[in-house]
């Protein structure tokens, strides 16, 4: 099969200026709620994008923990190559794709740490095997083999046995702060409607159809 010929028409649903929220929060509440009532297994996956001070991009998928008007929330270690990028270019982008619903949302902005508090309430409320992973994995670092990874789980289960599993340091939230959500809806003929909220010095959003 030629790759060049793999095509698909979206002519599910529309997205038109008279319907949507004036807030891009309570639109992506919308969708979200769409999402997670539909077919798809992980309505939160999401690919995050990232560049390095000197422009390298990097890009790979996590999982949404949280979000509301002050942004969209995920969880890492500080120190794996994600988090180095993110301390040197405190800038990311979101992109939601949710195929069956033949839509997909673009959050750019800004990237902040989570609170303390945020992330050990986060942290606390895994299970305690992805708790013991969180202090066994040197996420993004070279590693001899799989049996150093399972030898190092096993030293960790083994020292927090009988005590609460403390989060790491260099583990916990970020928050990506919109400065633009765009929301793309299929539609017939690659002619797709995609709406684009950008956040305006007062504090409001304006909006605007782009072309496909």
């Amino acid at each position: 099969m030629n790759i060049a010929d793999t095509r698909k028409e979206y002519k599910q649903q529309s997205l038109l200026e008279r319907g949507i929220e004036k807030s891009p929060f309570k639109q992506f509440e919308k969708w979200w709620n769409d999402a997670t009532h539909s077919a798809i297994e992980e309505p939160n996956a999401m690919t995050l994008a990232t560049a390095s001070a000197t422009g390298l991009p990097a890009a790979r998928i996590v999982l949404l923990k949280g979000y509301d008007e002050k942004g969209f929330v995920f969880f890492s270690n500080y120190d794996s190559f994600k988090g180095m990028q993110l301390d040197e270019n405190p800038r990311a982008c979101l992109v939601f794709f949710w195929k069956e619903l033949e839509r997909q949302v673009r959050v750019t902005g800004l990237v902040e740490k989570t609170t303390t508090e945020e992330s050990d309430n986060y942290y606390n409320s895994r299970p305690a095997t992805s708790r013991i992973g969180a202090w066994a994995s040197p996420q993004s670092r070279v590693i001899k083999d799989r049996e150093w990874l399972e030898k190092n789980e096993k030293k960790y289960t083994a020292s927090f046995e009988g005590t609460r599993i403390a989060r790491p340091a260099n583990w916990g939230g970020y928050r990506v702060i919109p400065v633009t959500i765009e929301f793309w809806q299929g539609r017939a003929s690659r002619l797709h409607d995609r709406i684009q909220y950008t956040l305006q010095e007062t504090g409001g959003w304006q909006t605007e159809r782009l072309a496909p």
